[in-house]
């Protein structure tokens, strides 16, 4: 597979995830029965499963010649399990952020040199429908990005910084390393982080960290709102609700600090 380039490399990789489905699907099949379902010689069928058994996404089973799931698959399903622990275990926190803050309340995690953001619930005062579930964002001009960055330590941080190009969105948007690591440390000894226009004009929004079982910080919780009305006056007054309300997630994934 790795060979493989432009669509023969697609379809290898198509190949290969069909064969998952198939012992997802039939428990134990074997090297004929994914040759025939997937419409290959056997030998490629074989080499499929080769370079998945070499990755420990697929086994042998103890009779000889028939393949299972392996445990691989278990650790890439990690990352999406933890997701939704963290989705299942908020979403109660974040409606009734929403309703109190009366703001779209948005829960993001870090992934590259991004934050994406995974669950949202929108406020009574809500004007606009946009969904940013599942939309990626720049960590130097949202407050979720600024308490991902805020709370990495600081070779991380700075290994990803070195990374992105601190893009000016919006005349507001801060472009320069100093001034952001400035308002990282403030996020820090604050305990929530700001954005005032950053990242759109007229977009006003705050952020607070969520932290796992060992205190690491593994997720944001934001409420933003239009930045005639969601004024840094209102985000000042409502930020103690905001971290109370994110240090309730915490503890709801075990968190206890």
């Amino acid at each position: 597979m790795s060979n493989d380039s432009g669509s023969g490399g697609v379809q290898s990789v198509d190949r290969a995830i069909s064969v998952l489905e198939i012992l997802s699907r039939r428990g134990e099949a074997g090297v004929s029965e994914v040759a025939a379902e997937i419409d290959v010689h056997k030998s490629t069928a074989f080499r499929l499963l080769g370079a998945l058994e070499a990755r420990g996404l697929v086994e042998q089973a103890e009779d000889r010649g028939k393949y299972r799931l392996g445990f691989g698959i278990i650790r890439l399903a990690g990352g999406v399990s933890t997701q939704m622990d963290i989705i299942q275990r908020a979403r109660p926190v974040c409606h009734r952020l929403a309703e109190e803050i009366g703001e779209t309340v948005n829960i993001a995690v870090l992934r590259s040199t991004y934050a994406v953001n995974l669950d949202q619930v929108r406020g009574p005062s809500a004007v606009t429908a946009y969904n940013w579930v599942g939309q990626i964002t720049p960590l130097h001009a949202t407050s979720s990005g600024k308490v991902l960055l805020a709370h990495l330590d600081d070779q991380e941080r700075a290994r990803l910084l070195s990374e992105v190009t601190l893009d000016g969105l919006t005349a507001r948007t801060i472009i320069d390393v100093d001034a952001l690591e400035k308002q990282l440390a403030e996020a820090r000894q604050a305990g929530f982080a700001f954005c005032l226009e950053e990242l759109e004009d007229g977009l006003n929004t705050m952020a607070a960290p969520i932290r796992a079982y060992h205190g690491e910080v593994v997720a944001a919780v934001s409420a933003s709102g239009p930045a005639y009305r969601f004024s840094l006056e209102r985000i000042q007054e409502f930020a103690p609700l905001l971290i109370g309300g994110a240090d309730e997630i915490s503890r709801r994934l075990g968190y206890a600090g």
